[in-house]
C-alpha cells in the first residue's frame, strides 16, 4: 500500500496477496472499532411506553317504554340488573316471607280490588339499585268511643252518691252520740259514791292477791313498787290492764296484770254512777312487800 502526491490511498497490487489482506482487516477492524458506542444510562430502566386504547362503542337505540309494566319504580330502571325472572325486590334484612308485601296500586286497579282501610301502606324507599325496604309502622291501638252517659243515669248516680253521703253522717251522728262517758279515779278521790266503789275494788284485788301471791318472787326475794291503770265497765268486767311505771322485775309486773285479771269481774256500778259513767279508769301504786303481801297504797 502506497500514498501518492495527491493524498489518495493507492491499494497494491495483486501481486501481493498478504498485504491486501493486511489492508481487508485494517478496514473491517476500523468500521468495528468506529461503530461501537458506549451508554452511560444503559443500566436505568427504559421509559414505559404510553399507550392509548380506543374503544369504538355503537350507542342503542331507547328502548321503547313497556306498555304493560310489571312494577312501577320512581325512576329508570335501565340498567339496573340482568335478572329474567320477574320478582319484586325486597330488604336483605328482612324476612319476606314473614312480612306480607301489598299488593300495588296498578295490580289492584287491575284486579278490581280495593286495598283495605285497616292495613296501613308501608314507607318505601328506593334506592339507585331498585331494591325497596318497606317499613311498616306498628297498628294504631283501637280507641273505643265511650258512650255518653244519658241525663237519668246522671241523676241516678248523684242520688247514689248523696245518700251514701247521707248515710255517712249519720253514722258519725250515732257513733258521736254512743260516745262512751270515762271518768278517772285514783286514791285521792273524794266523791263518796266513786270512792266507796274503788275501795271495794281494792279490798278485792288486794285479798286475791294476797291468796295468790307469785311463789317465784317468795324464793327470789323480790319487793317493789308498781303504778298500774285498770279500766272497768259499767258491768264490772276488764277493759284493759296497763303497767305505767314498773317495778323494775317483769316478775313483779305480770303478777299484778295476772291478779287483777284474777279478781275480774268486779260489782257493778250502783245506778247513781253509771247515770254519768260507762268506764271508770283506775290508777293506783300497787306495793309487793317483804312479808309477801300485796297492798295498794294509794
Amino acid at each position: 500500500m502506497s500514498v501518492d502526491i495527491t493524498g489518495n490511498l493507492s491499494l497494491p497490487r495483486s501481486s501481493d496477496p498478504i498485504g491486501l489482506a493486511a489492508v481487508v482487516a485494517l478496514a473491517l477492524h476500523a468500521l468495528v472499532i468506529l461503530g461501537i458506542s458506549f451508554d452511560v444510562s444503559r443500566d436505568k430502566p427504559p421509559a414505559p411506553e404510553r399507550t392509548l386504547d380506543i374503544t369504538l362503542v355503537q350507542p342503542k337505540p331507547d328502548p321503547k317504554p313497556a306498555e304493560d309494566p310489571d312494577f312501577l319504580a320512581q325512576q329508570s330502571q335501565q340498567g339496573g340488573g340482568e335478572e329474567t325472572i320477574k320478582e319484586r325486590q325486597t330488604s336483605p334484612l328482612g324476612n319476606p316471607a314473614a312480612t306480607p308485601i301489598p299488593k300495588p296500586a296498578l295490580e289492584l286497579e287491575r284486579s278490581g280490588s280495593e286495598q283495605p282501610q285497616a292495613q296501613p301502606k308501608p314507607e318505601v324507599i328506593a334506592t339507585t339499585r331498585a331494591r325497596r325496604v318497606e317499613r311498616t309502622p306498628p297498628p294504631k291501638p283501637e280507641v273505643k268511643a265511650k258512650p255518653r252517659a244519658r241525663l237519668s243515669q246522671l241523676l241516678a248516680s248523684t242520688q247514689m252518691e248523696i245518700d251514701r253521703l247521707t248515710a255517712e253522717l249519720d253514722r258519725r251522728t250515732l257513733s258521736a252520740s254512743k260516745q262512751e262517758k270515762r271518768k278517772a279515779v285514783n286514791a285521792s278521790t273524794q266523791e263518796y259514791r266513786y270512792a266507796a266503789y274503788l275501795e271495794a275494788w281494792r279490798s278485792k284485788v288486794e285479798k286475791i292477791g294476797n291468796l295468790n301471791y307469785p311463789d317465784e318472787a317468795k324464793r327470789r326475794r323480790l319487793y317493789g313498787n308498781l303504778l298500774m291503770h285498770v279500766a272497768v265497765r259499767a258491768d264490772g268486767s276488764v277493759e284493759r290492764i296497763r303497767v305505767v311505771r314498773s317495778s323494775g322485775h317483769k316478775l313483779l309486773d305480770d303478777a299484778a296484770v295476772r291478779i287483777v285479771r284474777m279478781s275480774a269481774p268486779f260489782s257493778p256500778f250502783p245506778p247513781e254512777i253509771r247515770k254519768e259513767v260507762d268506764v271508770l279508769d283506775i290508777t293506783r301504786t300497787w306495793q309487793f312487800l317483804d312479808g309477801n303481801t300485796l297492798f295498794s297504797s294509794r
